[in-house]
């Protein structure tokens, strides 16, 4: 078989898809070129086409239009107008070319930076840390060094507690010893052995009176806590001051900052 339009020959397999292709894609390219070459017609005047271009009003026209609404207008010739428009698309498309390599350059600048930024971060993060460690441990050192104190007064008043006690216990049994022996002296005693040992037992009865025992009293020492004022605390600046400055926009056109504005991430 051969293409109606272009002529070329060619197989048409079983399914008969690729001749259609063929032609359809010749074709479409066929009637692309005659409505270049045809031109336009205008819109007021189906038979008319344009020739004319009005600088007043922006728009095609052709010569009826010309002679009658744009008559006063300012118009020329459509090839030269679209000449002439022509370096000017190619100007602003230059220019945009421009932007867009302004736009990538400031983009990857924006990747570097971000990530240098985000390297500043994490250091000040671990300096933060580390000076908070620091302070902790201060405070932890002060905190073990009053609870040590504590625990050795504690301790102190325990032992003598337990040793005033200590000391009663002996007393107390050393005047039952003595009230017991007394009484069974008294009860059983024959009155030789009362005289013999009277002596000896009003020493001893004198001995522990005078002795005192109850003069001895435990004294707990007076321990109180004196906080410090945490709210002086909270308003110190104990790690130090962090201080985010917004760096300004540099090598920017000013057309480009009104036309993007830089966003933070």
């Amino acid at each position: 078989m051969s293409c109606p339009v272009c002529r070329v020959e060619f197989c048409i397999p079983q399914d008969g898809v690729s001749g259609l292709q063929h032609h359809f894609i010749v074709q479409q390219l066929v009637d692309k070129e005659k409505e270049r070459m045809q031109g336009s017609y205008c819109d007021k005047h189906r038979d008319e086409q344009v020739k004319l271009y009005c600088h007043n009003c922006n728009e095609n026209v052709c010569l009826v239009c010309s002679a009658v609404k744009h008559r006063n207008h300012t118009s020329g010739e459509i090839p030269a107008a679209a000449d002439n428009f022509r370096c000017r698309i190619n100007d602003d498309d230059e220019r945009i070319l421009s932007v867009i390599s302004s736009v990538h350059k400031q983009s990857k600048q924006t990747k570097r930076d971000a990530t240098e930024f985000r390297g500043e971060v994490d250091d000040i993060r671990k300096k933060v840390l580390a000076t908070g460690h620091v302070v902790k441990r201060s405070v932890d050192d002060q905190i073990n060094s009053v609870l040590s104190e504590l625990r050795s007064v504690r301790s102190e008043s325990t032992e003598q507690a337990r040793s005033v006690r200590d000391a009663y216990r002996l007393a107390i049994m050393s005047m039952e010893s003595f009230h017991t022996e007394s009484q069974e002296l008294l009860d059983r005693g024959r009155p030789s052995d009362v005289t013999q040992a009277a002596r000896e037992l009003h020493d001893r009865a004198t001995e522990l009176s005078n002795g005192d025992v109850a003069a001895v009293r435990y004294r707990p020492p007076d321990v109180t806590f004196t906080a410090a004022d945490v709210t002086q605390a909270k308003r110190l600046n104990l790690i130090g001051k962090l201080t985010v400055r917004t760096k300004e926009q540099s090598g920017v056109s000013d057309t480009f900052a009104c036309q993007f504005l830089p966003v933070w991430v």
